[in-house]
């Protein structure tokens, strides 16, 4: 059976051809866009994710790290007096305007930062130090963003919101899901570049003591402080994907063009695989006339589009691995963890077999006599 359904795939190569084409196509088209979609995902909860913390507090209503609003400093020592708080640390963010040597304007996600705290900090430092951001007007940038922001080495000069700045350091994958890139700074160098008043804050980054439980702890800080909003890291990086996957309506797109990608699959493959068994018609009609039975010719039919579906998912996800290892060195990374790739994989099964069921029911009507006939 396994050998008819090869020689029957085989036999026009032209049309494998074609069918192997539409499969490669969804795969390629789905698992991209599935890729994208995780890279989005991590880009716009990577400084949550990374931060160190195990509670976030921010003010109320605030849904996503880049519109926070600032709240008194007067919180951050009242948090620091809860049971079970190991260490608390400050964080501002917004978006600034960033100077590049040639005179024209960028946007920039700041981030000031207490440096020695570890929470919130930057990672994977590829040039200078975390401590060089004491250094006066000091910056760290990520190598990935050089071009955009102009910027060629260590110690070179620019300006942010009308204030000098120099960078000091640069990291490697710190990607934000809006087209301005992360820039960190300390706190109160950050404070001067916002135009924040010293005794406020936008963010405090909380780690719980050793078998502290966190939401015991995350209870305390809420009874604590007012107006705010007391958060899990896991909690807020949600809600931080969410905003920007889909109330902004981004993620939608690419989920759209994924399922778009199975669409055009299915329809190109159930086409060629249609056409395949009318062309073999008589073919199967003596099979039947030798006494073959209805189920033999659905295991033909099923088995030709299980080696059509494993040899397009092997084309299509090598190409696919191969675009994503390219990504890595873009702003946008296309990331194919091993769950995404071995779940393709069935629906790429499902799909092709799913396209020869349209086929089956012709050949399961036919009449032995056919062959007889001229």
């Amino acid at each position: 059976m396994a050998s008819l359904a090869w020689r029957n795939l085989f036999h026009d190569r032209v049309r494998l051809v074609v069918t192997l084409v539409g499969i490669v196509f969804s795969v390629v088209l789905t698992s991209i866009q599935m890729g994208l979609f995780l890279g989005f995902v991590r880009a716009t909860s990577d400084l949550i994710d990374r931060s160190g913390a195990d509670l976030w507090v921010a003010s109320s209503g605030v849904v996503n790290l880049e519109n926070g609003i600032p709240f008194s400093e007067r919180k951050f020592y009242q948090a620091q007096g809860i049971a079970g708080v190991a260490d608390v640390r400050r964080l501002t963010i917004n978006f600034a305007t960033w100077k590049k040597p040639s005179g024209s304007d960028e946007s920039i996600l700041l981030i000031g930062v207490e440096v020695e705290g570890g929470m919130g900090t930057p990672w994977n430092l590829v040039e200078g130090r975390i401590e060089d951001l004491h250094q006066p007007d000091a910056v760290i940038v990520d190598e990935l963003y050089k071009s955009k922001l102009g910027v060629t080495g260590i110690g070179q000069t620019v300006e942010i919101m009308g204030r000098r700045a120099r960078v000091v350091g640069f990291t490697r994958g710190i990607r934000t899901f809006t087209t301005s890139p992360a820039v960190f700074t300390t706190l109160d160098r950050a404070r001067r570049y916002f135009g924040l008043p010293a005794d406020q804050a936008i963010f405090l980054l909380v780690r719980l003591s050793n078998g502290a439980d966190i939401e015991v702890v995350r209870q305390a800080l809420k009874e604590r402080l007012t107006f705010v909003e007391v958060l899990r890291t896991t909690e807020f990086a949600r809600r931080q994907a969410f905003y920007w996957m889909f109330e902004t309506g981004a993620g939608v797109s690419v989920l759209i063009a994924a399922l778009l990608g199975l669409i055009v699959g299915v329809v190109v493959v159930a086409q060629t695989i249609y056409a395949s068994t009318m062309d073999h018609l008589r073919e199967y009609g003596t099979l039947k006339a030798m006494g073959a039975s209805n189920g033999y010719l659905y295991g033909v039919i099923i088995r030709q589009s299980v080696i059509s579906a494993v040899i397009g998912y092997s084309i299509g996800i090598a190409i696919s691995l191969a675009v994503a290892t390219t990504s890595q060195k873009t702003t946008t990374a296309i990331i194919l963890p091993g769950w995404i790739l071995g779940t393709l994989f069935l629906v790429t099964l499902l799909m092709c077999m799913l396209a020869s069921v349209v086929s089956i029911n012709k050949v399961t009507r036919l009449d032995p006599a056919m062959v007889f006939k001229g």
